[in-house]
């Protein structure tokens, strides 16, 4: 928040433009006497303060003449006069007029010298006097002398008897030129508290002085009073955003920028971006989603790595699986971050996607800087897991026991995956029994059976039971 909303050098400029028309030349008397006896007003009668026929005439031509913008005419008409002949009353509206045209023509370290000849000649009322003390710390202001702007502003202020709400402004913008802000904040108050319907720039710096002091509960109605003047400025509706925001006002802080991007003021990547996080931050990613869709459809946001990354996590949050694996791949893809693969990887897990979930945590494991590389290798090893690839499991769980966060879990997926072997191994063992040949078991009797005879005992046998057959 530490930066100034507006450009100073623009509000300078307007607090000029704006003071300009206290920087008015002099009537020649001869003039004045006419328009007041117009009115019905008597002429000035003080001592000193009077300017013959002849000098009156050159002086209103001169006048004529810069009004015409024909500075050089002007100047030679006033050549004409010799100002050792003059008054000094005359001498001192002379060099008025010649401040007049060098200030018509930028040239205002000139014209505040002629001012200083003005007053040196002490013939001028009190009032005239005040008026050139003024004109002086304007032309001081044009030349960016902000401390000699700001002493000549306190010393008409000791004198001005009912000081006007523009002499405030100028003070202001002097002290915050000279990033006095604390000596800013008061004169650029009053200035507005001054005046019924204050000009843009002069609540700018107001407002300016409150975000640079961090004041910003104090900048909230300054912005209200903008918007309600400038309902169309984007500007005001992110700052109204932001100060919302660092009061920790989150719901306001993205009705502000809804409101803005409702009457199509958010064009800008970053406000688009804001906008999303913002809707993702309050818990309405589908939303933030569909708007930073829209924006990367219409190339108002660029498709790099920062929009699809922020794109995925509104798809994550809304429970939007199978857009958001597509953007936070495309987004680890073209940032190369081991992160954005973990959370790919993440997706996949919950998906039970388990070839693609081991492709993406490995991607993960083999970039530089992962900020978590336990959970990655925790969740490689239960992907290699439920694929049945126990060696690879008891690898990567192996490896995950040495990241404390994840330890654990380590430790009890790693028995898991011993439970699981052995039980394989009984299971094996029992197939292989199972497919041995059969062995047929002996019978009682044939336990006590005579052995068998030598083949020439059956020999002789057989022929004695033939030869007692016979007979």
């Amino acid at each position: 928040m530490r930066r100034r909303p507006t450009t100073i050098a623009a509000l300078v400029a307007l607090a000029l433009v704006f003071a300009a028309g206290s920087f008015a030349p002099p009537k020649a008397q001869a003039q004045e006497e006419k328009d007041e006896k117009k009115e019905g007003r008597k002429p000035p009668t003080k001592p000193g303060q009077s300017i013959d026929e002849r000098t009156g005439k050159r002086l209103t031509a001169a006048l004529d003449l810069m009004n015409a913008e024909k500075y050089d005419a002007a100047r030679a008409e006033l050549s004409e006069l010799s100002m050792s002949s003059l008054s000094p009353f005359e001498r001192a509206q002379v060099e008025r007029i010649l401040a007049s045209i060098d200030h018509s023509q930028g040239k205002y370290a000139s014209a505040r010298s002629h001012l200083d000849k003005a007053m040196a000649e002490k013939a001028l009322s009190d009032e005239d006097q005040l008026s050139i003390q003024f004109q002086i710390a304007q032309l001081l202001l044009a030349e960016e002398k902000w401390g000699q702007a700001v002493e000549a502003l306190k010393a008409w202020f000791a004198k001005a008897p009912e000081p006007n709400s523009t002499a405030y402004y100028l003070l202001a913008i002097a002290y915050f030129q000279m990033e006095n802000y604390g000596a800013a904040l008061e004169p650029a108050q009053k200035a507005v508290d001054l005046t019924p319907n204050p000009q843009e720039s002069w609540l700018q710096l107001v407002l300016a002085l409150r975000l640079q002091r961090e004041e910003y509960r104090a900048a909230l109605p300054l912005l209200r009073q903008l918007l309600a003047l400038y309902p169309n400025r984007k500007t005001y509706w992110i700052q109204l955003s932001s100060v919302q925001a660092a009061l920790n006002d989150y719901g306001n802080a993205l009705t502000a920028l809804q409101l803005a991007y409702n009457q199509g003021l958010l064009g800008d990547q970053s406000d688009l971006r804001r906008l999303a996080e913002l809707l993702l931050f309050r818990e309405i990613p589908y939303r933030g989603g569909e708007i930073l869709s829209t924006a990367l459809e219409q190339k108002k946001v660029p498709g790099d790595a920062k929009t699809y990354e922020t794109l995925g996590n509104c798809w994550v949050a809304a429970r939007e699986f199978d857009r958001a694996i597509g953007d936070l791949t495309k987004a680890a893809e073209m940032s190369g971050s081991g992160d954005l693969y973990l959370r790919a990887g993440e997706i996949y897990v919950q998906r039970e996607d388990w070839p693609k979930a081991s492709k993406a945590l490995g991607q993960a494991l083999g970039k530089r800087g992962l900020k978590n590389p336990g959970q990655a290798t925790l969740l490689l090893g239960i992907s290699y897991y439920n694929q049945d690839n126990l060696e690879q499991a008891k690898k990567y769980f192996g490896q995950a026991m040495a990241h404390e966060n994840v330890r654990s879990q380590a430790e009890s997926w790693s028995r898991h995956v011993d439970q699981k072997t052995e039980a394989l191994e009984d299971e094996e063992q029992q197939k292989q029994e199972q497919a041995a040949p059969a062995v047929p078991a002996a019978s009682k009797d044939e336990g006590t059976k005579a052995p068998p005879e030598s083949p020439d005992a059956s020999g002789a046998g057989e022929k004695s039971t033939a030869g007692t057959v016979e007979g």
